[in-house]
Protein backbone atom coordinates (compact mmCIF):
# COMPACT_ATOMS: atom_id res chain seq x y z
CA UNK A 1 0.00 0.00 0.00
CA UNK A 2 1.46 3.64 -0.72
CA UNK A 3 2.91 5.21 2.33
CA UNK A 4 3.24 8.51 3.18
CA UNK A 5 7.10 8.85 3.83
CA UNK A 6 7.32 7.42 0.58
CA UNK A 7 5.54 10.98 -0.75
CA UNK A 8 6.76 11.86 -4.03
CA UNK A 9 8.22 15.61 -3.45
CA UNK A 10 6.19 16.47 -6.88
CA UNK A 11 2.28 15.84 -5.11
CA UNK A 12 0.80 18.84 -4.25
CA UNK A 13 -0.28 19.55 -1.07
CA UNK A 14 -3.72 17.92 0.36
CA UNK A 15 -5.03 14.44 0.92
CA UNK A 16 -4.36 12.41 -2.03
CA UNK A 17 -0.65 11.46 -2.98
CA UNK A 18 1.34 9.00 -5.48
CA UNK A 19 4.52 7.64 -3.62
CA UNK A 20 7.72 6.46 -5.05
CA UNK A 21 7.08 2.71 -6.12
CA UNK A 22 5.02 4.82 -8.93
CA UNK A 23 5.88 2.66 -12.34
CA UNK A 24 4.74 5.15 -14.36
CA UNK A 25 1.86 3.27 -16.17
CA UNK A 26 0.09 6.14 -17.02
CA UNK A 27 -3.11 3.82 -16.06
CA UNK A 28 -3.72 7.00 -13.08
CA UNK A 29 -3.45 9.93 -15.54
CA UNK A 30 -5.97 8.53 -18.52
CA UNK A 31 -8.41 7.81 -15.67
CA UNK A 32 -8.09 10.73 -13.51
CA UNK A 33 -6.33 12.97 -15.86
CA UNK A 34 -7.70 16.25 -13.89
CA UNK A 35 -5.82 15.11 -10.49
CA UNK A 36 -3.45 12.91 -11.96
CA UNK A 37 0.02 14.76 -13.69
CA UNK A 38 3.60 13.02 -15.06
CA UNK A 39 6.48 14.58 -13.70
CA UNK A 40 9.96 13.39 -13.43
CA UNK A 41 9.52 10.10 -15.22
CA UNK A 42 6.13 9.00 -12.47
CA UNK A 43 2.96 9.93 -11.66
CA UNK A 44 1.68 12.86 -9.24
CA UNK A 45 -0.79 14.79 -8.07
CA UNK A 46 -1.04 17.71 -9.98
CA UNK A 47 -4.29 19.00 -8.54
CA UNK A 48 -6.36 17.75 -5.37
CA UNK A 49 -9.80 16.62 -6.68
CA UNK A 50 -12.16 19.70 -6.27
CA UNK A 51 -15.54 17.53 -6.29
CA UNK A 52 -17.45 14.54 -5.61
CA UNK A 53 -16.83 12.74 -8.99
CA UNK A 54 -13.18 13.72 -9.24
CA UNK A 55 -12.55 12.49 -5.88
CA UNK A 56 -14.72 9.22 -7.17
CA UNK A 57 -12.29 9.32 -10.03
CA UNK A 58 -9.13 9.14 -8.18
CA UNK A 59 -10.29 6.19 -5.67
CA UNK A 60 -10.80 4.20 -9.11
CA UNK A 61 -7.25 5.41 -10.53
CA UNK A 62 -6.13 3.98 -6.63
CA UNK A 63 -7.69 0.87 -7.24
CA UNK A 64 -6.84 0.51 -10.48
CA UNK A 65 -2.83 1.54 -9.48
CA UNK A 66 -1.50 -1.73 -10.38
CA UNK A 67 1.38 -0.90 -7.96
CA UNK A 68 -1.06 0.34 -5.05
CA UNK A 69 1.05 3.35 -5.30
CA UNK A 70 -1.88 6.20 -4.72
CA UNK A 71 -3.22 6.43 -1.30
CA UNK A 72 -4.83 9.37 1.19
CA UNK A 73 -3.64 10.78 4.50
CA UNK A 74 -6.74 10.32 6.10
CA UNK A 75 -8.80 7.21 5.73
CA UNK A 76 -11.09 7.08 3.01
CA UNK A 77 -14.88 5.49 3.56
CA UNK A 78 -15.30 5.33 0.11
CA UNK A 79 -13.06 3.61 -1.07
CA UNK A 80 -14.46 0.26 -0.71
CA UNK A 81 -17.32 1.38 -2.99
CA UNK A 82 -15.33 2.34 -5.58
CA UNK A 83 -13.04 -1.31 -5.59
CA UNK A 84 -16.85 -2.99 -6.03
CA UNK A 85 -17.40 -0.26 -8.91
CA UNK A 86 -15.25 -2.02 -11.21
CA UNK A 87 -16.53 -3.00 -13.88
CA UNK A 88 -17.38 0.18 -14.95
CA UNK A 89 -19.11 1.15 -18.53
CA UNK A 90 -17.47 1.93 -21.72
CA UNK A 91 -19.84 2.26 -23.85
CA UNK A 92 -22.81 -0.38 -24.34
CA UNK A 93 -21.86 -3.94 -23.67
CA UNK A 94 -17.91 -3.50 -23.05
CA UNK A 95 -16.74 -2.55 -19.62
CA UNK A 96 -13.26 -1.53 -18.40
CA UNK A 97 -12.18 -3.81 -15.13
CA UNK A 98 -9.32 -1.56 -13.31
CA UNK A 99 -7.44 -3.34 -11.30
CA UNK A 100 -4.33 -3.53 -13.67
CA UNK A 101 -1.33 -5.94 -12.50
CA UNK A 102 2.28 -5.12 -12.00
CA UNK A 103 3.06 -8.69 -13.69
CA UNK A 104 1.72 -7.31 -17.42
CA UNK A 105 3.16 -3.68 -16.14
CA UNK A 106 -0.10 -2.05 -15.42
CA UNK A 107 -2.26 -3.31 -19.09
CA UNK A 108 -5.82 -2.55 -18.72
CA UNK A 109 -8.80 -5.56 -19.44
CA UNK A 110 -11.88 -4.90 -20.41
CA UNK A 111 -15.17 -7.54 -20.26
CA UNK A 112 -18.05 -7.78 -22.84
CA UNK A 113 -21.24 -9.03 -21.64
CA UNK A 114 -22.92 -11.19 -24.14
CA UNK A 115 -26.38 -13.20 -23.82
CA UNK A 116 -24.29 -16.16 -25.97
CA UNK A 117 -21.24 -15.71 -22.69
CA UNK A 118 -19.57 -13.00 -21.66
CA UNK A 119 -15.70 -12.47 -22.90
CA UNK A 120 -12.31 -11.55 -20.53
CA UNK A 121 -10.57 -9.49 -22.86
CA UNK A 122 -6.50 -9.96 -20.74
CA UNK A 123 -6.43 -10.67 -17.36
CA UNK A 124 -6.78 -8.00 -14.52
CA UNK A 125 -4.61 -8.85 -11.00
CA UNK A 126 -6.51 -11.37 -8.63
CA UNK A 127 -8.95 -9.85 -7.04
CA UNK A 128 -11.93 -11.69 -4.91
CA UNK A 129 -13.92 -8.22 -5.41
CA UNK A 130 -13.84 -7.70 -9.15
CA UNK A 131 -14.48 -11.45 -9.20
CA UNK A 132 -17.76 -11.64 -8.16
CA UNK A 133 -18.65 -8.57 -9.46
CA UNK A 134 -18.03 -10.59 -12.84
CA UNK A 135 -19.80 -13.56 -11.54
CA UNK A 136 -23.20 -11.42 -10.88
CA UNK A 137 -22.60 -9.72 -14.82
CA UNK A 138 -22.96 -13.38 -15.80
CA UNK A 139 -19.31 -14.80 -15.27
CA UNK A 140 -17.11 -15.23 -18.16
CA UNK A 141 -17.13 -17.64 -20.75
CA UNK A 142 -13.75 -17.13 -22.49
CA UNK A 143 -10.81 -15.35 -21.63
CA UNK A 144 -8.83 -13.71 -24.88
CA UNK A 145 -5.53 -13.01 -24.49
CA UNK A 146 -4.43 -10.66 -26.80
CA UNK A 147 -0.53 -11.68 -26.30
CA UNK A 148 1.72 -13.50 -24.43
CA UNK A 149 2.92 -10.12 -22.02
CA UNK A 150 -0.47 -9.50 -20.57
CA UNK A 151 -1.72 -12.91 -19.08
CA UNK A 152 -0.94 -11.48 -15.86
CA UNK A 153 -3.01 -13.52 -13.18
CA UNK A 154 -4.52 -15.44 -16.24
CA UNK A 155 -4.39 -18.98 -14.12
CA UNK A 156 -6.68 -17.77 -11.28
CA UNK A 157 -9.12 -16.09 -13.96
CA UNK A 158 -9.09 -19.30 -15.14
CA UNK A 159 -9.72 -21.35 -11.87
CA UNK A 160 -12.22 -18.66 -10.53
CA UNK A 161 -14.66 -18.34 -13.39
CA UNK A 162 -13.68 -21.62 -15.43
CA UNK A 163 -13.17 -19.66 -18.42
CA UNK A 164 -11.43 -21.27 -21.57
CA UNK A 165 -8.45 -19.53 -22.33
CA UNK A 166 -7.30 -18.67 -25.84
CA UNK A 167 -4.25 -17.35 -26.84
CA UNK A 168 -1.96 -17.11 -29.89
CA UNK A 169 0.44 -20.38 -30.01
CA UNK A 170 3.45 -18.52 -30.43
CA UNK A 171 2.79 -16.50 -27.57
CA UNK A 172 2.62 -19.60 -25.06
CA UNK A 173 6.12 -19.87 -24.44
CA UNK A 174 5.64 -16.28 -22.36
CA UNK A 175 4.39 -17.70 -18.66
CA UNK A 176 1.30 -19.21 -20.62
CA UNK A 177 1.15 -22.94 -20.74
CA UNK A 178 -1.82 -24.77 -20.08
CA UNK A 179 -3.96 -22.89 -22.36
CA UNK A 180 -7.50 -24.35 -23.23
CA UNK A 181 -7.06 -23.01 -26.66
CA UNK A 182 -4.55 -21.91 -28.96
CA UNK A 183 -4.75 -20.73 -32.20
CA UNK A 184 -2.38 -21.07 -35.23
CA UNK A 185 -1.23 -19.03 -38.10
CA UNK A 186 -1.95 -16.10 -39.31
CA UNK A 187 -5.68 -16.13 -40.78
CA UNK A 188 -8.69 -14.27 -39.21
CA UNK A 189 -11.02 -16.85 -36.81
CA UNK A 190 -14.30 -15.93 -35.74
CA UNK A 191 -14.73 -16.70 -32.21
CA UNK A 192 -18.53 -16.40 -32.65
CA UNK A 193 -20.45 -14.42 -35.15
CA UNK A 194 -20.03 -11.37 -33.53
CA UNK A 195 -16.59 -12.40 -32.22
CA UNK A 196 -13.11 -11.91 -35.06
CA UNK A 197 -9.77 -12.93 -33.83
CA UNK A 198 -7.04 -10.50 -36.05
CA UNK A 199 -3.71 -12.15 -35.76
CA UNK A 200 -1.37 -9.11 -35.75
CA UNK A 201 2.02 -9.73 -35.19
CA UNK A 202 4.58 -7.24 -34.82
CA UNK A 203 4.86 -6.36 -30.90
CA UNK A 204 5.44 -10.23 -30.26
CA UNK A 205 5.05 -13.29 -33.15
CA UNK A 206 1.09 -13.84 -31.69
CA UNK A 207 -0.02 -10.74 -31.09
CA UNK A 208 -4.02 -10.73 -31.48
CA UNK A 209 -7.00 -8.34 -31.69
CA UNK A 210 -10.27 -9.17 -30.81
CA UNK A 211 -13.10 -7.32 -32.99
CA UNK A 212 -16.54 -7.29 -31.60
CA UNK A 213 -19.91 -6.03 -33.37
CA UNK A 214 -17.38 -4.32 -35.74
CA UNK A 215 -17.26 -1.28 -33.69
CA UNK A 216 -14.91 -2.35 -30.69
CA UNK A 217 -11.04 -3.00 -31.26
CA UNK A 218 -9.29 -4.57 -28.41
CA UNK A 219 -5.97 -4.25 -29.64
CA UNK A 220 -3.46 -5.23 -26.82
CA UNK A 221 -0.14 -3.95 -27.34
CA UNK A 222 -0.26 -3.39 -31.31
CA UNK A 223 -2.37 0.15 -31.42
CA UNK A 224 -2.94 3.12 -28.69
CA UNK A 225 -3.81 6.57 -28.83
CA UNK A 226 -1.17 8.89 -28.47
CA UNK A 227 -1.86 12.33 -26.28
CA UNK A 228 1.44 13.65 -26.99
CA UNK A 229 1.33 13.18 -30.66
CA UNK A 230 -2.29 13.29 -31.06
CA UNK A 231 -2.92 10.55 -33.27
CA UNK A 232 -2.92 6.62 -33.00
CA UNK A 233 0.88 4.67 -32.73
CA UNK A 234 2.56 1.34 -32.75
CA UNK A 235 5.05 1.05 -29.69
CA UNK A 236 8.49 1.11 -31.16
CA UNK A 237 9.91 0.80 -28.91
CA UNK A 238 8.66 -1.58 -27.16
CA UNK A 239 8.38 -3.94 -30.10
CA UNK A 240 9.69 -7.53 -28.84
CA UNK A 241 9.29 -9.48 -32.17
CA UNK A 242 9.27 -7.28 -35.50
CA UNK A 243 8.84 -4.26 -36.76
CA UNK A 244 8.34 -5.03 -40.47
CA UNK A 245 5.67 -7.50 -39.24
CA UNK A 246 4.01 -5.30 -37.19
CA UNK A 247 3.79 -2.64 -40.16
CA UNK A 248 2.24 -5.49 -42.11
CA UNK A 249 -0.55 -6.00 -39.28
CA UNK A 250 -1.18 -2.58 -39.45
CA UNK A 251 -1.73 -2.39 -42.98
CA UNK A 252 -4.13 -5.02 -42.81
CA UNK A 253 -6.14 -3.47 -39.60
CA UNK A 254 -6.28 -0.68 -41.70
CA UNK A 255 -9.42 -2.03 -43.64
CA UNK A 256 -11.48 -3.64 -40.78
CA UNK A 257 -14.58 -1.13 -39.56
CA UNK A 258 -14.55 -0.25 -36.12
CA UNK A 259 -15.27 2.53 -34.02
CA UNK A 260 -13.36 2.24 -30.35
CA UNK A 261 -9.41 0.99 -30.12
CA UNK A 262 -9.35 -0.35 -26.52
CA UNK A 263 -5.50 -1.40 -26.02
CA UNK A 264 -3.80 -2.78 -23.00
CA UNK A 265 -1.00 -0.38 -22.96
CA UNK A 266 -2.04 3.67 -23.91
CA UNK A 267 -4.81 5.92 -24.20
CA UNK A 268 -8.32 4.60 -25.66
CA UNK A 269 -10.15 6.41 -28.68
CA UNK A 270 -13.62 6.67 -30.55
CA UNK A 271 -14.22 8.06 -33.59
CA UNK A 272 -16.78 7.49 -36.26
CA UNK A 273 -15.97 4.49 -38.70
CA UNK A 274 -14.73 6.75 -41.39
CA UNK A 275 -12.69 9.04 -38.76
CA UNK A 276 -11.46 5.93 -37.53
CA UNK A 277 -10.34 5.11 -41.13
CA UNK A 278 -8.36 8.05 -41.77
CA UNK A 279 -6.64 7.96 -38.16
CA UNK A 280 -5.48 4.47 -39.45
CA UNK A 281 -4.05 6.39 -42.63
CA UNK A 282 -2.35 8.50 -40.85
CA UNK A 283 -0.84 5.87 -38.23
CA UNK A 284 0.22 4.19 -41.54
CA UNK A 285 1.74 7.39 -42.86
CA UNK A 286 3.98 7.45 -39.09
CA UNK A 287 5.22 4.40 -38.81
CA UNK A 288 6.43 4.51 -42.46
CA UNK A 289 7.92 7.82 -42.47
CA UNK A 290 9.90 6.25 -39.23
CA UNK A 291 8.59 9.23 -36.96
CA UNK A 292 8.40 6.85 -34.09
CA UNK A 293 11.08 8.50 -31.18
CA UNK A 294 10.68 9.79 -27.58
CA UNK A 295 8.16 9.06 -25.46
CA UNK A 296 4.68 8.08 -27.29
CA UNK A 297 2.11 9.43 -24.48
Amino acid sequence: MAHPKRRLPGNSEGDFYVDETCIDCDTCRWLAPETFVRKAGQSAVGTQPADAEARHRARLAAVACPTASIGTLAPDPEMPAARAAFPVPVEGEVFYCGYHSEKSYGAAAYLIVRPEGNVLVDSPRRSETLASRIEAMGGARWMFLTHGDDVADHVYWRERLGCDRILHAADAGWSARGMERLLEGSQDLDLAPDLRIIPVPGHTRGSCCLLYRDTFLFTGDHLAWSERRGHLYAFRDACWHSWEELTHSMEKLAGYPFEWVLPGHGRRFHAPREAMRERMRECLRWIKEGEFKGNPR
